[in-house]
């Protein structure tokens, strides 16, 4: 199992465009590999406007900010998509429908979620271009760290319900930025960056940009570490 983010941008020109570098993905990992993605969505109003649309995780786009990738992968045939709207994933392969059923509306990012179960299968993480603070996995490693003070977040999206759109109400770790206000900008960099000067994981060219493969697990037991140990004193 392998979850990608990607700069397609920084990667540079691709010989048939960013749905080659999916089919390469594919055959890297083989018949028996799953892809997992986050997408998250761009709600585009708010809860105060007047018309709201109802979440509708098969037309809703990725966010823009996550890449030209993610969309694609979205709409990938066979792709799945959990229903969660902003700790939404979409995953292909044998393990895609395991992974994306029944997340949790509330701390979606915790036990139970797709970022759990992609942790529970050893999954790697591959960075495309895409910049070190943007491993999302690294949440994980925010709601598992026992550390003060952290924000939550509530808010309310309108889902389909049995009859009809309904407004349900989101707990959540503040994923927005780092989950302390003690803690620096740009933490996950820090513990992705700390984690390969220990010799972990790998780095390589992947066309114009760096290619990083990380260990998933690893690198979140190695990110709780190191945040329990910021409030024992800045690393």
């Amino acid at each position: 199992m392998v979850m990608v983010h990607a700069s397609v941008r920084a990667v540079g020109p691709v010989t048939g465009g960013v749905n080659v570098i999916v089919q390469a993905l594919q055959d890297a990992i083989g018949p028996e590999g799953t892809i997992l993605a986050y997408v998250d969505f761009e709600p585009f109003f708010e809860e105060s406007d007047v018309e709201v649309p109802v979440f509708d995780k098969r037309i809703a786009h990725a966010a823009r900010d996550h890449g030209v990738l993610h969309e694609t992968l979205r709409t990938w045939p066979g792709a799945l998509r959990s229903d969660h709207p902003d700790a939404g994933v979409v995953a292909i392969g044998p393990l895609a429908e395991w992974l994306t059923r029944e997340h949790p509306f509330s701390y979606g990012y915790g036990a139970g979620s797709p970022f759990d179960r992609a942790l529970q299968s050893g999954a790697q993480v591959l960075m495309l271009g895409a910049p070190l603070d943007t491993v999302t996995l690294l949440h994980c490693a925010e709601h598992q760290a026992r550390i003060p003070d952290k924000r939550i977040v509530h808010y309310r999206r309108l889902m389909p319900g049995a009859d009809g759109p309904e407004w349900v109400e989101f707990e959540e770790f503040d994923t927005s930025s780092p989950v302390n206000d003690r803690l620096p900008d740009d933490c996950f960099e820090r513990i992705t960056r700390a984690y390969l000067a220990t010799g972990r994981g790998m780095v390589g060219p992947f066309g114009a940009a760096t290619a990083t493969l990380l260990d998933g697990p690893e690198l979140v037991r190695f990110g709780v570490e190191w945040l329990e140990r910021w409030f024992e004193g800045p690393l």
